[in-house]
């Protein structure tokens, strides 16, 4: 238990010291040294580590960097780190395998390793496209909701000031047709006027005159009845809706 605490603390630290080592490199110009990667891969030795160990270490630091930074120069020369870690490890195995091993297994072992570095690159690859399209499909759902906003703020807008204007509209019209009522039912009144005054001279005379006086000034009196029920009726149409209104003739 303790052998497996003790390596356990030794890989935590081989991880942040090859994360670091890593960045490191990275911030610098592509011409940099790779002493440091050579290094890790000494330490990753002397520790017992394999290289498919030291592989995991290398895929998670670089998921850490390409949170920030996914340029393919970037992967490119963080390939380049890995493999020169490695180098020192294919010469332990080499050392290790040279008496007992066949080179030609030696060499389908390689070929095995670098087919899984190359497999797990390309997983690493595929989630950070993913998580880079699941973040742009945010962005654009976001500005989507937006502008179906602003489109429901500018037809509530509209339709506003269409009620406005239909409103006005109506006022106008009620005051048109007041102001028509006014006058018609002056002149009526002042026909029934002079008929009234007709049918005072008309008394000292004959009787059939009076009468015909009388029925003129009636039918007036029924006009006048009739015309103020007609624009009664059109002011009640002008405060309906005008799709429910019916149809009218005068």
């Amino acid at each position: 238990m303790l052998i497996e605490n003790l390596m356990r603390q030794k890989l935590i630290r081989l991880s942040r010291q090859y994360g670091h080592a890593l960045r490191k490199y990275l911030a610098r110009s592509s011409r940099a040294s790779l002493q440091p990667a050579r290094a890790m891969g000494l330490q990753a030795v002397r520790i017992g580590l394999k290289k498919l160990d030291l592989m995991k270490i290398h895929a998670a630091t670089l998921a850490a960097l390409e949170q920030t930074d996914s340029h393919e120069s970037i992967i490119k020369r963080s390939e380049l780190f890995l493999a020169e870690a490695i180098f020192p490890m294919e010469q332990t195995d080499r050392s290790h395998l040279k008496a007992n091993v066949d080179f030609t297994q030696i060499n389908e072992a390689l070929d095995t390793r670098t087919s899984d570095l190359v497999a797990s690159i390309r997983t690493l690859k595929q989630d950070i496209i993913r998580c880079k399209t699941a973040e742009r499909d945010l962005h654009r759902k976001g500005e989507d909701s937006k502008k179906r906003l602003k489109e429901s703020n500018r037809r509530q807008k509209d339709l506003r000031n269409l009620a406005h204007r239909i409103i006005s509209a109506q006022e106008e019209r009620r005051a048109q047709i007041s102001h028509e009522l006014q006058d018609e039912i002056a002149q009526v009144l002042l026909g029934i006027n002079v008929h009234l005054l007709t049918l005072k001279k008309a008394a000292t005379g004959n009787v059939k005159g009076f009468r015909k006086s009388i029925a003129s000034t009636q039918r007036l009196v029924e006009e006048s009845i009739c015309l103020i029920s007609e624009f009664t009726r059109e002011l009640e149409l002008n405060r309906q809706p005008s799709n429910h209104r019916p149809a009218t003739t005068r």
